[in-house]
């Protein structure tokens, strides 16, 4: 297993995190029965969009319904790794439901909470693969968050473009976003 090093803590506006409530954390997945158990107690339209997950300082995944708050899912803590994440059955020609296989059709490091950098996909792998699912080499939407030496403001970097939304300023090339 890699190395995971990096924890993130939360950004985001101080009013999300205030209303989280202890004990709110999502739904822990340690092993393949942890994800039969959650997938067979949501609601079929919920599974046909992404679900919000975290990876936790133990490297145990963690899932929410998608319009969940990351911090939430966290229960308030530093995680390894944020986003939202698909599932879909197993392209075996059996659905989900008789061959209860499923696999990650998608995963993002998208969360402006949190704003992880590419390198949480190590957390992210390594919890996928201790829930037993088949997931892609990397991330298969990546976003670049860097915040402003100038100005404060968080970016998401897109099409290479390392110039501040806000000010215009140069964004560093490397992750900065706590602060820290």
């Amino acid at each position: 297993m890699a190395t995971l090093t990096r924890r993130y803590r939360y950004v985001g506006p101080a009013d999300i995190r205030a209303a989280v409530r202890p004990g709110s954390g999502g739904y822990r997945v340690t092993c393949p029965g942890d994800f039969v158990r959650w997938v067979s107690s949501v609601a079929e339209p919920e599974l046909a969009e992404p679900v919000t997950y975290v990876v936790d300082l133990a490297g145990v995944l963690r899932l929410a319904p998608r319009r969940s708050e990351h911090v939430s899912c966290a229960d308030g803590q530093d995680v390894l790794a944020a986003g939202e994440v698909a599932f879909e059955p197993e392209p075996s020609g059996r659905s989900a439901a008789s061959s209860g296989r499923w696999v990650v059709g998608y995963v993002s490091n998208q969360s402006t909470g949190y704003c992880p950098d590419l390198d949480s996909w190590a957390a992210v792998a390594s919890a996928l693969d201790r829930a037993g699912l088949p997931h892609p080499d990397g991330f298969t939407a990546e976003l670049v968050f860097r915040r402003c030496p100038y100005c404060d403001l968080c970016n998401v970097v897109r099409d290479g473009d390392f110039s501040c939304v806000g000010c215009d300023g140069e964004l560093p090339p490397q992750w900065n976003v706590d602060g820290r």
